[in-house]
């Protein structure tokens, strides 16, 4: 295990950020793009019997989440430039942990694994059911769980004051 570093941890810089982010927007549209046409050229040819108003309701439904997707991590990661065309600001880090972009990103992939699976059996559409519990499970972990567990505040020296001359009072 190697020491930890002393000072700030390092940073990219603006433009290596700018590129991977518009690499990380192509492969999510590409992985996309690839598997809504998987589904649309193979299940009206091998299950054309079977495509009822839910199966195109869902269908309809992921593409619809994919554009959503698309369109949002498209937004967080608009770079800012100047009059004279230089950089101010690259847009939000895509690949940061923990960050925005990767919950857009967990839903493009869960999306697309939703997506070729229903080739095989409609079964798997139930894979979508992932995304509220994914919810839950996020709003608990980061705003619930902290709020209702959060420890008492501890008592700072004007309190303790305040509780000796009543001690005295008493």
């Amino acid at each position: 295990m190697a020491p930890p570093t002393k000072g700030k941890p390092p940073t990219k810089g603006a433009k290596r950020i700018l590129v991977e982010n518009v690499a990380t927007v192509n492969f999510y549209r590409n992985m996309a793009l690839a598997a809504c046409i998987l589904y649309c050229v193979l299940t009206p040819i091998f299950y054309y019997d079977n495509l009822g108003p839910t199966i195109i309701f869902l269908n309809i439904l992921v593409i619809s989440g994919y554009i959503g997707c698309y369109q949002m991590l498209k937004y967080i990661s608009r770079p800012h430039y100047t009059a004279e065309n230089q950089l101010i600001d690259p847009g939000l880090d895509l690949n940061m942990e923990g960050g925005m972009g990767e919950h857009v990103k967990d839903i493009v992939i869960l999306l697309s694994i939703t997506h070729v699976l229903a080739i095989i059996s409609n079964y798997f559409w139930f894979l979508l059911l992932l995304f509220p519990l994914r919810a839950c499970w996020l709003l608990w972990t980061n705003i619930l769980g902290p709020w209702f567990f959060q420890p008492a505040p501890e008592e700072t020296e004007q309190d303790e004051k305040k509780r000796k001359k009543k001690m005295k009072r008493m």
